[in-house]
């Protein structure tokens, strides 16, 4: 993992989008268009996300403008900015500094779903994010990563693949979302750089060490709580001769017996 250091005289970028995948879809720009340092994100509420660069002064120029000009293709940006020389002060109050890249590099640990294709769906409303994440999940073989809020009733589900399976799953969690709530937005990013991998959530289960060969768990709608019940042997039954008499032979026996008893009478 590289750990790369930015002059304290580096200038400062930032760009301000309206949803989570359009900052990422952001960032992912910025990265890949000049040589510029990813910090992180900075999320407000009501939507509002910012992604924050550090790089010399032409580099970030360049990132902010083309991460700017990516968001508002899709209708997602709300503020650009550029600072030359940001003073001591400001990057010891903000979230600005490069020290936050390495500190999150650090914590971040072992992920089973680095370098695979990203595929983001935002929707307005918890229940729309989970039908399309349900659905995405059936409908290809992907991953769900972990999911975000940016406040807003805004949600996003962040699920990993091939990028042919990420574009199938993302084609199908649209349609869910828009069948159960409202889509707000949606981005696939094919390759990530390293900087963009690290600064993803990413749900602690991806995460534990001892989970790497442990399957993910399958709920079945039965699920047996109690313990199996002992079977315990009954005594055995003493065993009774059955004995069948026909009507007559009854008649029989008891004309047999009224017989015998009328001696006694006349005594």
């Amino acid at each position: 993992m590289r750990h790369r250091q930015i002059s304290p005289d580096s200038a400062l970028g930032l760009v301000s989008t309206l949803s989570f995948p359009a900052i990422v879809g952001t960032a992912d720009m910025m990265l890949k268009s000049a040589e510029v340092l990813l910090v992180g994100y900075e999320k407000i509420g009501a939507g509002h996300c910012t992604a924050v660069v550090r790089g010399n002064i032409a580099d970030v120029r360049l990132a902010v403008e083309e991460g700017a000009k990516m968001a508002e293709q899709i209708g997602q940006l709300h503020t650009k900015l550029v600072i030359a020389r940001p003073m001591p002060n400001l990057e010891a109050i903000f979230p600005i500094g490069s020290r936050l890249v390495v500190e999150a590099q650090q914590k971040r640990g072992y992920s089973r779903l680095s370098n695979r294709s990203i595929g983001l769906i935002e929707t307005k409303g918890f229940p729309a994010m989970v039908g399309a994440a349900d659905a995405m999940l059936k409908s290809a073989d992907v991953q769900l990563a972990s999911y975000e809020t940016i406040g807003a009733g805004l949600c996003t589900a962040i699920i990993r693949g091939s990028v042919a399976n990420v574009a199938v799953a993302i084609e199908a969690g649209m349609v869910e979302a828009e069948r159960i709530g409202e889509l707000n937005a949606v981005m696939i990013i094919p390759r990530l750089l390293e900087d963009l991998e690290h600064t993803l959530p990413v749900a602690n289960y991806w995460l534990d060490e001892q989970s790497k060969e442990q399957p993910l768990p399958i709920f079945t709608t039965q699920q047996r709580t109690q313990k199996r019940r002992k079977l315990v042997a009954l005594p055995e039954l003493e065993k009774v001769p059955l004995t069948f008499e026909t009507r007559e032979k009854v008649q029989q026996k008891a004309e047999l017996e009224s017989n015998l008893e009328l001696p006694l009478q006349d005594e």
